[in-house]
């Protein structure tokens, strides 16, 4: 179980440091309101923090 939880861990703190090289500081924004919002089981912060993430990731797109 310690070993899961080891991976779970890496796994978070990577896909972090990768949403924050990318999209900066806003990216860093959507993610933590996105997950605040679902560890909370607040429909209305995840909701704004996926759109935030959604909008960095079509920016270019649009």
């Amino acid at each position: 179980m310690p070993a899961l939880a080891l991976l779970s861990a890496v796994f978070v703190v990577g896909f972090d440091q990768v949403i924050s090289w990318r999209y900066g500081a806003s990216g860093i924004i959507g993610l933590l309101l996105l997950t605040i919002g679902i560890k909370a089981k607040n429909p209305a912060v995840s909701s704004i923090g996926a759109v935030v993430l959604a909008l960095l990731v079509a920016g270019p797109a649009l």
